[in-house]
């Protein structure tokens, strides 16, 4: 690789530009030419996903589909952006952890408990062992810089519930894989206007979208022959790569007084990265609060997710998605014009519209009978 990024620089070729275009197209084309042999397994074995409570869909599908963004992503990355496996020397070792644990849930369903030690594990590898961690409020709460034992627990409880608020969203079809896709790139793009630093995490976020969009082919397809789920394997895979860019966004404007390297300061950076993961933070602690509220245990399947009230209006998945990412996407366009005001108000304006969204269905759907009432 050393070899031909010398051969581009003397060519006039940006090594960049070309690395993003490679990453995009390899970890497509690999989930893509992947897909079909685990499709192929997963019936031949009964590696299937089968319809529960928590279940929108009424067929038994393969579930192994996050095997596939796994293999793209680490060998992708591993090529274009090996500059990230230098800088933070744990995050492999959790990739590789989260895909057994991923595996093993999927195939014979794993205990809670064991879920949660192993995302424990390596939570505390990459916050405690690469130092990714969440260091400075920046006033939210009128908290600034954060001990570093409150930042370090801090830190390995989001890098938990993001983990798992993922893993909730991943209810119906396309809502996980595109609303992963719209936050990579909005990662990306961020990553990409502050500067050549942080290239490597600009390619790790093509990385994932090549990697599902490829997967969404599939995931969206009308054929069964041909339709696969990503799992706990790809919701755990997705949603710790994006806790770990959330919060290496977040690091970005902190003054760390690192030699040669820009440093910005932009105090609604949290609230920021808020907004971009608004949807499953929103929708897990809704589904936790009305659980409480009727008394039941926060681990209890149920169908108060925003994508089942959805599917409640007779909407089909596509459909359901759509609404769902176009109204969150809504909330990260006002947060990003409001970017400058008081970053507590900010904040409060994020969470108010995120949690309007969960309830806008509940409305549509009382007002939608009683009309019918009425008119019966």
């Amino acid at each position: 690789m050393k070899n031909f990024e010398l051969f581009l620089n003397h060519t006039g070729i940006s090594i960049f530009y070309v690395k993003v275009g490679l990453g995009f197209l390899s970890s497509f084309l690999i989930t893509f030419f992947s897909i079909p042999t685990i499709i192929k397994i997963s019936k031949r074995k009964n590696l299937m996903d089968e319809p529960g409570v928590r279940s929108s869909h009424l067929r038994k599908i393969p579930n192994l589909g996050g095997i596939a963004m796994f293999y793209s992503i680490g060998i992708c990355t591993s090529i274009f952006a090996y500059e990230i496996f230098d800088l933070y020397k744990f995050l492999f070792a959790s990739l590789i952890i989260l895909l057994y644990v991923g595996i093993m849930d999927d195939i014979v369903v794993m205990r809670a408990y064991k879920k949660l030690v192993a995302q424990i594990v390596v939570s505390a590898f990459i916050v405690i062992g690469s130092d990714v961690r969440i260091r400075n409020l920046f006033g939210i709460f009128g908290v600034y810089e954060i001990h570093y034992w409150v930042s370090v627990i801090f830190s390995i409880i989001t890098f938990i519930i993001l983990i798992n608020a993922f893993n909730l969203i991943d209810g119906i079809d396309g809502l996980a894989g595109g609303y992963s896709l719209i936050c990579s790139a909005l990662f990306g793009i961020s990553y990409f206007r502050l500067g050549a630093y942080n290239f490597p995490l600009v390619i790790l976020s093509v990385v994932l979208i090549g990697s599902v969009l490829a997967f969404l082919y599939y995931n969206l397809s009308n054929y069964r022959a041909t339709k696969i789920f990503m799992g706990d394997t790809g919701s755990m895979l997705l949603g710790f790569l994006l806790a770990f860019t959330c919060i290496c966004f977040i690091d970005i404007f902190i003054d760390k007084q690192l030699v040669n390297v820009p440093r910005y300061h932009l105090k609604s950076a949290p609230v920021i990265a808020v907004a971009i993961l608004i949807l499953p933070i929103v929708d897990t602690l809704n589904v936790i609060l009305v659980r409480f509220w009727n008394k039941k245990s926060p681990f209890e399947a149920d169908k108060n997710h925003i994508h089942h009230k959805l599917l409640k209006l007779d909407l089909t998945h596509r459909r359901s998605s759509f609404y769902i990412i176009s109204y969150y996407l809504f909330i990260i366009i006002i947060t990003y014009y409001l970017r400058h005001i008081n970053v507590n108000l900010l904040l409060f304006i994020v969470l108010a519209l995120g949690f309007s969204g969960a309830y806008i269905p509940d409305i549509i759907y009382v007002s939608k009978n009683n009309k019918l009432k009425s008119n019966n």
